[in-house]
């Protein structure tokens, strides 16, 4: 077998073991169960949200209890409008929990309901999910004196949240202290809590703001390992992830429980994210702060802190802080704005962009771009491909040219193989030197697939973490590029009267849809420059390896599979053209032809070979 064959049997056989590897690793996300209610202890009675165990030099006490599920649920609230989200700020504690995004669905059905992000404790349809303010005690200061989280606020200005007009609730403690908070919120996702108070009493007090982002019970997650959902932070430049199931092992122990404490001296957030959404707690740059994520075992509440330091007023002062909260979509224009715009460090690192960064960040941004000009994903995503494949056109070409020269060789090869015999040797000498003297390098041909790899993983992460391509549709059936081609050969692709098998059971990885054909065939075509070796072993790789790749990647995003399609269609129309120009015009139909009259003898006929 001539090393053109051997270099691009080597190609496609690591290529495979990669996949397989990478499906076996990573398999597509199983269908997302029903939210799970809480835990019981949390059905009965809310456990206490944990205030701040320490502040600077003060033990901050425990808030009393909060009250019952069905009180939270239940409270007087302010309805939140805005173009991009409704829900609603509770005044029980006066606590953001009730929040939805508008833009966004559960499902491709137009009337199925609009995601939900936080919901109260108590909801009968999620598990409680909140951000809560509040002042933890310093200095000796009685926590009965301090607002807590069943402290029934007041509203002091406005009737409803919008963008437009922001509401500020109050309450006074009836011992010469009156708090207030104002909440305000942009068009798009990012709320302005503004806490004050104002001591009319006559002795000084110390006091310290916090800001609480609490999950009741372990969230459903996609549970992939190229995935992180769960706690998330930077600290001054240090962007740290913790998984849900690593909270209960932090190292440092709190009163409520396992905990890990950064000092942040100038820039940084904390919060939660999920595959497609996030809550992050955001103190304005240059205010510095104590970053917490911390477990309770006892309640099973994950918490994500920001406290910040502790703050004396005089009699007759008042003193205020101003916080940020996101809490929406991670949409990467609009968290890049808020980087931009307000000087949050390292913000758009709240999307999950993976090992591979340096690649998923560029492709990524390219994408967008382009889904910018073209106005369709699914045609954004071909146009990359052709972006990408012109930028890798010079490996390519000589890779092409290398192959066209091995051609020529294949005679001079032939008479060195039947001198040298048995002497391995002497033929890797004189195969060494026939190549140096025709400069010619064998292993070329496997660099440009080898350069595909880690670009399909980046782009596959892209798909699949980016919610630019959740439910973006391309052509016809295909509705949503981050998910499997929806149409099965179980159903003859809808002409059958009956549905197709779910996307992610092991049945639709044997009735796979079109794409994932169309893919098998791009490949079989793209093989069949070459002429198939003689070999009846290594021929027979060749034969199955395009029908097992369609089948692998019959599970994946379609954008990937498109990209795939696209790419095996351009490379075919470069390797055809650059060899032709060379004087090495492959014979497809005569490969194709021989590869049949194989199949016919039983695996014993040539293959066919290139024309002058």
């Amino acid at each position: 077998m001539d090393d053109q064959n051997k270099n691009l049997i080597l190609a496609t056989v690591l290529s495979f073991l990669v996949i397989l590897v990478w499906y076996t690793l990573f398999p597509p996300p199983e269908p997302p169960a029903e939210p799970a209610l809480p835990p019981a202890a949390s059905q009965t009675a809310e456990p206490g949200v944990a205030v701040p165990a320490t502040v600077g030099e003060a033990t901050a006490a425990a808030p009393a209890d909060p009250g019952s599920a069905s009180e939270s649920a239940e409270a007087p609230r302010l309805e939140i409008d805005t173009p991009r989200l409704k829900g609603s700020v509770s005044l029980l504690g006066g606590r953001i929990d009730d929040l939805s995004l508008r833009d966004y669905r559960e499902t491709l059905d137009p009337n199925s309901a609009i995601v939900r992000l936080l919901a109260p404790v108590g909801s009968p349809e999620a598990q409680p999910y909140y951000a809560v303010y509040g002042w933890a005690p310093a200095g000796g200061l009685d926590p009965a004196l301090l607002p807590g989280p069943r402290t029934e606020w007041a509203v002091e200005t406005g009737d409803r949240l919008t963008p437009q007009s922001p509401v500020t609730l109050v309450w006074d403690n009836g011992a010469g202290l009156v708090f207030r908070r104002t909440i305000a919120v942009d068009g798009n996702y990012m709320f302005t809590i503004t806490q004050s108070v104002e001591n009319l009493g006559a002795a000084a007090v110390r006091m310290a703001p916090y800001g609480i982002v609490a999950r009741h019970g372990e969230p459903d997650t996609q549970g992939m390992f190229v995935l992180h959902e769960g706690a998330v932070r930077l600290s001054d430049g240090e962007l740290q992830e913790t998984d849900y199931s690593d909270m209960p092992d932090l190292d440092v122990i709190e009163r409520e429980g396992p905990a890990d404490l950064k000092q942040v001296t100038q820039n940084g957030w904390v919060g939660f994210t999920d595959k497609y959404w996030m809550t992050t707690l955001v103190p304005l740059p240059g205010q510095g702060f104590t970053s917490v994520v911390k477990y309770s075992p006892r309640a099973q509440i994950y918490q994500a802190e920001t406290r910040l330091p502790a703050i004396d007023v005089a009699p007759g002062a008042s003193a205020s802080v101003e916080t940020l909260l996101f809490s929406g979509a991670k949409e990467w224009e609009a968290i890049r704005g808020y980087e931009t715009s307000l000087g949050i460090d390292g913000f758009v690192d709240s999307i999950d962009w993976g090992w591979f960064y340096f690649l998923t960040k560029p492709i990524f941004i390219a994408l967008h771009w382009l889904n910018l000009q073209i106005g369709n994903m699914g045609w954004a995503i071909i146009a990359l491909t052709f972006i990408i494949k012109a930028i890798l056109f010079p490996l390519a070409r000589k890779s092409y040219i290398s192959m066209a020269m091995m051609k020529e060789l294949q005679p001079e090869m032939e008479a060195i193989k039947e001198r040298a015999g048995e002497d391995k040797q002497r033929f890797q000498k004189e195969m060494m030197e026939l190549y140096k003297k025709n400069k010619v390098n064998p292993a070329s041909g496997c660099l440009p697939i080898l350069l595909q790899i880690p670009i399909f993983f980046s782009l596959y992460k892209v798909i699949f973490v980016t919610i630019e391509l959740r439910h973006a549709p391309w052509i016809g059936w295909i509705r949503d590029l981050s998910a499997p081609d929806p149409s099965s050969i179980y159903n003859l692709f809808g002409i059958l009267p009956w549905a197709a098998p779910d996307p992610n059971s092991f049945i639709a990885l044997i009735f796979i849809g079109i794409l994932p054909i169309v893919l098998g065939v791009s490949m079989w075509f793209q093989q069949k420059l070459n002429p198939m070796p003689t070999d009846p072993t290594q021929a027979m790789i060749f034969a199955w390896m395009p029908w097992i790749f369609m089948f692998m990647l019959g599970g994946f995003a379609s954008g990937l599979v498109i990209y795939w399609i696209a790419n095996n269609v351009i490379t075919f129309a470069q390797q055809y053209t650059i060899m032709s120009m060379h004087g090495k015009r492959p014979d497809l139909f005569g490969n194709i032809r021989a590869g049949f009259k194989r199949d016919k003898a039983g695996g014993k006929a040539g293959g066919g070979q290139g024309k002058k």
